[in-house]
C-alpha cells in the first residue's frame, strides 16, 4: 500500500544523472521533461555536442511550446583518429558559450527543470572544466531540477547528486550490422 504522504509536493530541485556507456540516457531523460511539461513545469533541454541533425525530439518538443524548450548547442560529435578525439578550436570555442548560455538559463530561474544533455561528455573531452561545472550546480536556485546525460560520470559529479542511473549494454542491434533508426536513435 502506498502512503499518501508520498505523494506530496517538494520544492528542493534535484540533481540527476543519466550515465553509462548503454542506451537510453537522453531518452531517459526527455522522458522526465514530457512528465514535468504534463505537469505545466517550464522545462528547458541544452544539448552539448549533439549538432543540428534534425531528430524525432526536436520535431515533437517543438510542438510542446510554450512548457518545452529544446536548444542544439554543440557542432556534432568529436571527430576521432587512431582512437583518439580530435579536439577543435571550434569545439573548444563551441562548448565555451554553451557553458556560458547554460550559467545564464540556471541561474535565470525560470524553469523548473532543466536538462544539460551530453554535458558529462563535454567535460570528459576536457571541453568544460569539472570544477565549473560543480560551482554550477551547487549554485542553481533551490527549486530548479538538473538532469546530466553522457556516459564515464566522473565521481565528483555523482558525489553531488541526489539520483544517478547507469544504463549498461547487454545487447545492441549495432553489434549485428543493424544501423540506427529513425524514431529509436534519432
Amino acid at each position: 500500500m502506498i502512503k499518501d504522504d508520498c505523494y506530496k509536493e517538494i520544492k528542493k530541485g534535484l540533481i540527476l544523472i543519466n550515465t553509462g556507456t548503454g542506451k537510453g540516457k537522453t531518452t531517459a531523460a526527455l522522458g522526465c521533461a514530457l512528465r514535468a511539461a504534463g505537469h505545466k513545469q517550464k522545462v528547458l533541454i541544452l544539448q552539448f555536442i549533439k549538432g543540428s541533425m534534425k531528430t524525432g525530439e526536436i520535431e515533437s518538443l517543438n510542438k510542446l511550446k510554450p512548457y518545452i524548450e529544446i536548444k542544439q548547442l554543440g557542432e556534432g560529435f568529436i571527430k576521432y583518429r587512431d582512437g583518439k578525439p580530435q579536439i577543435t578550436e571550434k569545439d573548444i570555442n563551441n562548448a565555451r558559450e554553451s557553458f556560458e548560455l547554460a550559467e545564464r538559463m540556471i541561474k535565470t530561474g525560470g524553469y523548473d527543470l532543466i536538462v544539460l544533455d551530453e554535458i558529462i561528455n563535454s567535460v570528459n573531452f576536457g571541453l568544460i572544466k569539472i570544477q565549473s561545472l560543480i560551482n554550477l550546480l551547487l549554485q542553481k536556485p533551490d527549486n530548479l531540477a538538473i538532469i546530466l546525460t553522457g556516459a564515464y560520470a566522473p565521481e565528483e559529479l555523482i558525489k553531488i547528486a541526489d539520483t544517478v542511473t547507469e544504463m549498461r549494454p547487454i545487447k545492441h542491434a549495432f553489434e549485428n550490422g543493424i544501423k540506427a533508426r529513425k524514431g529509436f536513435e534519432y
